[in-house]
């Protein structure tokens, strides 16, 4: 497939019966992307319809034993059509968390073509990167899921005479919102590490800009952060920051490892030329 220059190749198509043709290898390569990331949706879709059950169980066990200390928690449904309508939901999200990485493939099968081999090679690093980052990120919410409901239910007994009625599946798309921003918050180092790579981000950025980063990274996580509380927030930045002054070490090591290997080839450049 190749691509148009709009879309980065410095070619340039002149016939105007080869730009046709590229556009339609173009269009057609898209539609069959969009397509398969349309069946992997609904693929798993079914496989979350049929695991909701057991994952909704699996993710309310860590909300009960602090439920447990409430008089008299309900979680009511409004209308009859609102357990359909919630199992449809879950279900879909469960399968969206499912299949996102298949998703990404799908796109990053789109684009590879039109990049260029140095910033092809650090994707391949990446990828694999990603998976365990995300992996490493929602574990680290799982563990501290428990002290965050401990603390927001400690705030329950300050108002006495109430009840805590939530609608259900709150605590359960809570929890899953909450795994889905850790996962995906911990992709930072490797953020800064490709566009580094690409030749986009310097040390001497990093370096100069440590500060604005460390303020952006506690922005972002309040941000992203379904509760947006102060545990919940610091929860997050404070690790993602160690990871980002990690990152910024490796960096700096791929960046004189680099230098390195530019002065050898140029000596040996050099004495080429000495000798020819």
């Amino acid at each position: 497939m190749r691509f148009l220059p709009f879309l980065g190749s410095k070619q340039r198509v002149s016939d105007p019966d080869e730009f046709r043709a590229s556009l339609v290898e173009h269009l057609e390569e898209l539609r069959t992307r969009i397509f398969r990331i349309v069946l992997l949706l609904v693929a798993g879709w079914v496989v979350g319809w049929l695991t909701e059950p057991w994952i909704y169980d699996q993710l309310n066990s860590l909300v009960k034993p602090h439920l447990a200390k409430l008089p008299d928690y309900k979680e009511p449904f409004r209308s009859f059509t609102d357990p359909f309508m919630l199992k449809l939901k879950l279900s879909f999200f469960i399968g969206l968390v499912l299949v996102l990485p298949f998703c990404v493939l799908q796109v990053w099968g789109f684009v590879e073509p039109g990049l260029k081999e140095n910033e092809r090679r650090p994707l391949r690093v990446v990828a694999p990167l990603s998976v365990l980052l995300f992996v490493i990120g929602a574990g680290f919410c799982w563990l501290i899921l428990p002290s965050a409901f401990a603390w927001f239910m400690s705030y329950v007994e300050d108002f006495p005479g109430t009840v805590l009625y939530p609608e259900p599946g709150t605590m359960v798309f809570f929890i899953l919102k909450m795994l889905l921003a850790f996962g995906l918050g911990f992709q930072l180092p490797l953020l800064v590490y490709f566009l580094a790579k690409i030749g986009l981000l310097s040390q001497d950025a990093l370096k100069t800009y440590w500060r604005q980063a460390t303020v952006f990274i506690f922005f972002g996580a309040a941000i992203i952060t379904p509760s947006n509380d102060i545990f919940s927030m610091l929860m997050m930045a404070v690790p993602l920051t160690l990871l980002f002054f990690i990152s910024m070490w490796a960096v700096q090591i791929s960046a004189k490892r680099r230098e390195r290997q530019e002065a050898a080839a140029l000596s040996e450049n050099e004495d080429d030329v000495l000798s020819a």
